[in-house]
């Protein structure tokens, strides 16, 4: 049997979920068991962690600065002057920013409900990055690299920590980004297979209706998949014994976890036992808000069931054109859902060591030719996180006045991933993985912790 040509959708076109949550409960512990010393079990960290877990919630196509989290009133002022780029003109934001919570961080009047959780944030201002193309700086995003294909940052969180919840996934991906090359923002690439997301939709597909496909087999019980994963594992074994192929090794462990998942992982994605009012506080009742608020919650949920990395997207940040509408769309879409997500965080007490970060792969630019729109801007923008360690009520980096580059308090994206695995106790230039004759790693051969950010 040719194994190599199987996948988890394979093995799980023969499970069920119909028999009882019961039955795979006790023979998932002991598949669990049986493969504790697989590269999902959990590790010591390299020094204390302030986060067990990061949710990082994706802005694709790189929200305006300008119009979220860094006033310009500079640019206001001198909007319609011609800009720095060749036939543009400034442009100055249409919105009003007001200071919030005792911490006074500045906060654009689209988004009331997160500015009510401001003493929780730490704005990162002075953000940069390599490219202003979206698919190369998404994939320095997610990877630390560009250039090749490289392990997600995912990925390598779950390497480092291994999960806490051996029947879910360490690193989940809701509605991911599969245009653009997307799947490989999401890839181990050379680390183990099981440290891959399992995505959960994608970017096209309303966040209400995310399902994952074929984990259901109404002609096998459980006790008859065990039989016939054990009989299938078997062959694997023997397979990989005479390849050593590292290919096989991740089937292993994938047909493992996908057997352990049929279980546990419908039972976390089951949002009928939330309560209404933990439905409104998400917005995941209604529109425009419940495609997000849904993806929050259900990040909320794997974060407390043990998932140590879960990513979640909201897509059309790309506003050449149509500022005005996009960012009055977006941000209604987004505020209220992320507001829910901090308060049910904090309180459940998962902020204190669940990481959030807030962004895209970069900003935006103060000028514009149609005067409705923003061009890519790489070289200086905003992101922002919360809990996991990180100082609150705090505001870290500077653009210059009009808002074309940082020029104070500079964090490149490798310095962003350093400080990320820090805060997860690890250090970034000893978690590293052998591969083609030389050690690699998230930050490559750059990246510093951003110590000034730390609580």
């Amino acid at each position: 049997m040719n194994t190599s040509f199987l996948t988890r959708r394979d093995m799980l076109r023969h499970s069920s979920a119909g028999f009882g949550y019961l039955a795979f409960a006790g023979m998932a512990a002991e598949s669990a068991a049986q493969d504790a010393a697989g590269p999902l079990a959990v590790k010591s960290t390299h020094f204390p962690a302030t986060a067990k877990r990061v949710i990082f919630l994706c802005m694709r196509g790189g929200p305006s600065q300008m119009e979220t989290f860094d006033p310009k009133p500079e640019l206001t002022a001198q909007s319609g002057k011609t800009g720095r780029r060749s036939n543009t003109k400034l442009l100055g934001s249409k919105w009003k920013f007001a200071k919030h919570g005792q911490s006074g961080i500045d906060i654009v009047e689209l988004l009331p409900e997160t500015a009510k959780h401001a003493d929780k944030l730490c704005v990162l201002r002075g953000m940069s990055t390599d490219n202003e193309n979206h698919p190369q700086a998404l994939e320095q995003l997610h990877t630390g690299s560009f250039q090749f294909v490289r392990p997600s940052m995912g990925a390598w969180a779950v390497h480092g920590l291994g999960t806490e919840n051996a029947s879910l996934p360490g690193f989940i991906s809701i509605n991911p980004l599969t245009a653009l090359g997307g799947i490989r923002y999401y890839s181990s690439a050379f680390l183990p297979a099981a440290c891959s997301a399992t995505m959960l939709g994608n970017a096209s597909q309303p966040g209400a209706k995310l399902t994952l496909n074929d984990i259901s087999n109404a002609g096998l019980g459980a006790s008859a998949q065990r039989e016939q994963l054990d009989l299938l594992q078997a062959m694997n074994r023997d397979l990989f014994a005479k390849t050593h192929d590292p290919r096989v090794e991740g089937l292993i462990e994938s047909y493992e976890l996908a057997f352990r998942m049929q279980g546990e992982l419908p039972r976390v994605m089951d949002l009928s036992g939330e309560s209404v009012a933990t439905l409104k506080l998400y917005g995941a009742d209604k529109s425009p808000t419940e495609s997000f608020g849904k993806q929050c919650l259900l990040a909320r949920r794997f974060a407390e069931a043990g998932v140590r990395f879960i990513e979640i997207s909201h897509s059309e940040w790309d506003l050449h054109g149509s500022l005005y509408s996009g960012m009055i769309r977006n941000c209604s879409q987004i505020d209220k859902p992320i507001a829910g997500l901090l308060q049910d965080l904090d309180q459940r007490g998962l902020l204190d060591d669940t990481l959030v970060l807030w962004g895209g792969e970069f900003g935006r630019t103060p000028d514009d030719a149609s005067q409705d729109g923003r061009g890519h801007n790489n070289k200086g923008y905003s992101m922002w996180m919360a809990g996991g360690g990180v100082k609150a009520g705090h505001i870290h980096g500077v653009t210059d006045e009009l808002g074309y580059e940082a020029v104070d308090g500079k964090v490149h994206i490798h310095d962003l991933h350093a400080t990320m695995l820090h805060m997860l106790g690890l250090d970034h230039e000893h978690l590293t993985y052998r591969h083609g004759g030389r050690d690699f790693r998230l930050t490559d051969v750059k990246g510093k912790v951003v110590r000034e950010i730390l609580a």
